[in-house]
């Protein structure tokens, strides 16, 4: 499926390096970022900020599928989370916008979304998830439901805030044109494959379970208009929903954190 190009933005950060190798075996892979991205053929490298409407839209053009994963706030980030709100307006607001329009405006048929688990951290606040995160194993509780798409929200930070605007934003756009989106809740994907701390044994994704998951959206029927979907591995300590994943996209994780190195 070489013929097939997928326009990945942010390739360099902790999600796009853990799903290139999977990527550039299966189909021809362009990116686009601010200063370019290295091994990746000049033609196929371009350079504008997501920000920049006119300066980002020939990289869309003959494109099949959009991976947008550019962001302020993530693993890469300076400030990580904590950006201010100028920061998440351009960066993340406007960046996916301008993405999502591109993409439409060039006849892109999906473009795959990162959005973030922290979407629902707040979850970690509360009894039974809480003592899901704690340090004190003796507090681990037998069972607890599994917090779904369908689940309220509850972002602890305006990074969180921003994606679940893109999430609504990604509904506009499929409701008012031809293409699908797809979200991705992402968890615990570092530079590094390994499981950080003790949260980390409940919302660890490897990245060969992130670049699965890359894949299987890429490749989902197009009955796939619209739809969220947690990405995390296998863990026994999970809390996010991965069923649904499963029954819609054949998504199957293979590493867990209990296999996984720790840092």
């Amino acid at each position: 499926m070489a013929d097939r190009r997928v326009l990945v933005t942010g390739l360099s950060g902790a999600v796009g390096s853990a799903i290139r190798s999977a990527l550039e075996e299966r189909y021809e892979v362009a990116a686009l970022s601010r200063s370019g991205v290295d091994g990746v053929p000049d033609a196929l490298n371009f350079r504008g900020a997501v920000q920049d409407a006119e300066a980002i839209r020939p990289a869309f053009e003959g494109v099949d599928t959009v991976v947008h994963l550019a962001a302020d706030g993530g693993a890469h980030s300076s400030q990580g989370m904590n950006s201010g709100w100028d920061a998440m307006l351009q960066n993340n607001i406007i960046g996916a916008y301008n993405v999502f329009s591109a993409a439409r405006d060039a006849g892109v048929k999906r473009v795959i979304f990162a959005s973030t688990g922290a979407t629902v951290l707040g979850y970690e606040k509360e009894s039974p998830w809480s003592e899901l995160v704690s340090e004190d194993d003796s507090k681990t509780p037998a069972s607890w439901p599994n917090v779904t798409r369908d689940s309220e929200p509850k972002p602890h930070s305006l990074y969180a805030v921003s994606k679940l605007m893109g999430e609504d934003m990604a509904r506009f756009f499929v409701n008012t044109s031809d293409m699908s989106i797809i979200c991705l809740r992402i968890g615990g994907v570092g530079a590094k494959d390994v499981v950080n701390g003790v949260r980390g044994r409940s919302i660890y994704c490897s990245h060969a379970d992130m670049a699965q998951m890359a894949v299987k959206c890429i490749e989902a029927p197009e009955s796939v208009r619209f739809d969220i979907f947690y990405v995390v591995s296998n863990n026994k300590y999970g809390y996010r929903d991965i069923s649904h994943a499963r029954e819609v996209v054949g998504y199957e994780p293979t590493g867990s954190a209990e296999t996984a190195p720790k840092a």
